[in-house]
């Protein structure tokens, strides 16, 4: 299946009433990347430890966290999407319809890493995403982002 971004007249995320395509599964594809996200990840981190002579292990939390948030910041800055977004043809838009650059990408990996330390916050995010129009999690509506299936093209 194919889809194409709006053109550049209709700056701005796609309708989710007129393309209800750019949405479709987006949810159950973004527990799939994150699955994935958090596999690379892991193997990331085991291979840091390996590295420093398993020193690593003293601070395993603050090696898991600063990789998650550099892995989450570097690839979505980059593409716009985690390697996991990508296996699922996931990307992340801005409001004007454009990906995200190394700004937006910092503030929506901050907000993400503050939402799954606040536990509420997660789950309100979760929710949200099965219940908006767009799928957006908390930090997307807050940033008035969303995922979207990949457009081709």
């Amino acid at each position: 299946m194919t889809h194409s971004m709006p053109s550049h007249r209709d700056w701005g995320l796609p309708d989710p009433y007129t393309q209800p395509e750019f949405y479709r599964d987006v949810p159950t594809k973004r527990l799939i990347a994150w699955v994935v996200d958090v596999i690379l990840i892991g193997l990331i981190v085991a291979v840091l430890t390996v590295l420093s002579i398993f020193t690593a292990l003293f601070v395993l939390p603050f090696v898991w966290m600063a990789v998650s948030f550099l892995y989450r910041w570097i690839t979505i800055g980059s593409r716009s999407a985690t390697p996991g977004m990508r296996v699922v043809a996931l990307e992340l838009r801005r409001s004007d319809g454009t990906r995200f650059d190394a700004t937006t990408a910092l503030v929506h990996t901050a907000g993400y890493v503050f939402s799954v330390v606040t536990f509420p916050l997660q789950l309100i995010s979760i929710a949200m995403m099965l219940m908006t129009e767009k799928k957006q999690g908390l930090t997307d509506m807050i940033l008035g982002t969303a995922a979207i299936n990949r457009p081709v093209g």
